[in-house]
């Protein structure tokens, strides 16, 4: 499989304008903040459920932040899609920026969210305006990369430079292969969390796979349609062994207005047997995450191929 489904990522400059305090994992504070501005900015009916609205299926922020589901699919009948984004936040634990600091997160967009770019850096720019945390301490937006482009493709109060996303890599076929989990990899069978002990290769594989379908499914006019059939059978005698651990990490929802526990594996996996049936899809995944919670940063991972690294710095 060659890489069909587009998907870019894009690297946001930001400048602390007054004191403020990063938590652990930032993912939920900057999802929540970026969903409310892209909120302000597109909605046309002002209707309190998205779900009620005649513009959902044209409205840019249900296309890129709350895509509706399919009626029929042929994996299965589905409550939610994967929306064709994830946030990865701040690396460096929790600690408290000066005005003046600077700090640095990163956007993959993929498939038709990509089209959006102008769009989405505005709302990220409202956003940060507008202030995060509770504090609502004030940020500026910076600049804004194009993931190895050295040329910022926005600059603050300009506009967005045409750009081409840079593709990523097509890897060679290798027998081995070490995912490194850099956020937590938050996977579920049968409606509970898989543990160390419950991971292997074929629910790692097939949730990757299925992750990659569905993108394509909602986000290209042809999709192609892999054969699940086939990489259930190759995924059956791939060897894994996990140097993972669990770590605990919550998330409050504005919704439910209460904390929410997640939790998720971190550490490193390593492939062995024949990978030639994922290796793209492993490749891509390094952009487009896997498992639950994507959306927040969780499930990214940098893959190591024998004698070649790919990723993201």
């Amino acid at each position: 499989m060659t890489q069909v489904l587009p998907f870019c990522r894009y690297i946001f400059t930001v400048r602390v304008l007054e004191p403020l305090r990063l938590p652990s994992f930032a993912g939920s504070l900057l999802r929540g903040s970026f969903g409310r501005s892209l909120r302000q900015l597109s909605c046309m009916t002002h209707m309190e459920n998205c779900q009620d609205c005649p513009l959902l299926t044209n409205c840019p922020y249900t296309q890129i932040f709350e895509i509706p589901p399919p009626e029929c699919h042929s994996l299965q009948k589905f409550s939610a899609v994967p929306n064709p984004y994830s946030i990865e936040p701040p690396q460096g634990g929790t600690r408290v920026l000066d005005t003046g600091d600077e700090f640095c997160f990163s956007m993959v967009l993929i498939g038709q969210a990509l089209s959006h770019l102008p769009l989405i850096i505005l709302a990220w720019e409202r956003a940060l305006a507008q202030g995060l945390n509770k504090s609502r301490s004030r940020c500026q937006l910076v600049s804004v990369h194009c993931e190895g482009d050295k040329e910022a493709i926005y600059l603050a109060g300009g506009k967005v430079r045409p750009h081409q996303p840079v593709a990523s890599p097509l890897p060679t076929m290798e027998d081995t292969a070490v995912l490194e989990f850099t956020t937590p990899l938050r996977l579920q069978r049968h409606g509970r969390n898989v543990g160390l002990r419950e991971l292997d290769a074929r629910t790692l594989l097939i949730a990757l796979a299925r992750r990659y379908q569905l993108l394509c499914d909602t986000q290209m006019r042809l999709p192609p349609q892999l054969d699940f059939a086939a990489l259930d059978e190759a995924a059956q005698h791939i060897d894994l062994k996990a140097e993972m651990r669990w770590r605990d990490w919550q998330r409050y929802s504005g919704r439910q207005k209460q904390a929410m526990p997640l939790g998720g594996l971190i550490g490193r996996i390593n492939l062995s047997g024949n990978l030639a049936p994922f290796i793209s899809l492993l490749s891509a995944g390094q952009w487009l995450h896997v498992g639950k919670e994507t959306v927040f940063g969780l499930g990214h991972y940098l893959l190591h191929l024998s004698g070649n690294t790919e990723g993201s710095p």
